[in-house]
């Protein structure tokens, strides 16, 4: 990959990354619950769901997603109803005692599992990556080691945005986790906000 095209693919992966989406939604609700050095657990479950797509769309099965309304629907319903039901207990969640630090020590894995459902059941990846992925890849040059690059791009952005400055604005949020009201109000908040990309998922086609 030249040296043009790769710093358009990381003009272009980072402003994807800033476009807010469950993701985003996701690592502030874990840096706010847990800390901002363990958020990015959640982050790491996130980047392998992302891999994953990636991985799909170069064995060429995305087409196979893309082309089929019915297995389409099937996981693009199932990834909305993930997100209203993070939302729902998010939203409806008591507000636990403050400790030190205000947060809660969630185990590491759930929110790496959490991080990972929660992107792996994003069909529109799939088609986006579809769409994406040949703009930076040359058919008459070896794809393994163009895919590679691609992949390994896209992630570090992605960590990179998602640690330093969606989990890391949370942390501003962290005075209200210390009050009973703030952390019912912040449950409130991320929660409407899981429920309402859960929706917008499902109607958006």
């Amino acid at each position: 990959m030249s040296w043009s095209l790769w710093l358009t693919l990381v003009a272009t992966g980072a402003l994807i990354s800033f476009t807010p989406g469950a993701g985003a939604i996701n690592t502030m609700a874990n840096s706010l619950g847990s800390g901002w050095t363990r958020s990015i657990w959640g982050i790491l479950g996130q980047q392998v769901a992302l891999l994953a797509h990636i991985v799909v769309v170069a064995a060429g099965v995305g087409v196979l997603v893309a082309s089929s309304p019915v297995l389409f629907d099937v996981i693009r319903y199932a990834g909305a109803a993930y997100l209203v039901y993070l939302g729902v207990r998010q939203f409806r969640s008591r507000a636990a005692a403050a400790r030190v630090g205000g947060v809660q020590r969630e185990p590491a894995w759930s929110m790496f599992r959490r991080g990972l459902l929660v992107n792996l059941t994003n069909p529109k990846a799939v088609v986006f990556f579809l769409a994406f992925t040949p703009q930076f890849i040359r058919p008459e040059q070896p794809l393994l080691p163009q895919y590679a690059v691609l992949a390994a791009t896209v992630i570090t952005i992605d960590v990179v945005v998602m640690w330093f400055f969606f989990a890391a604005a949370a942390r501003g949020l962290g005075r209200l986790t210390q009050r009973e009201s703030g952390q019912r109000a912040l449950n409130r908040v991320f929660g409407g906000l899981f429920v309402g990309v859960g929706v917008l998922l499902a109607a958006v086609h």
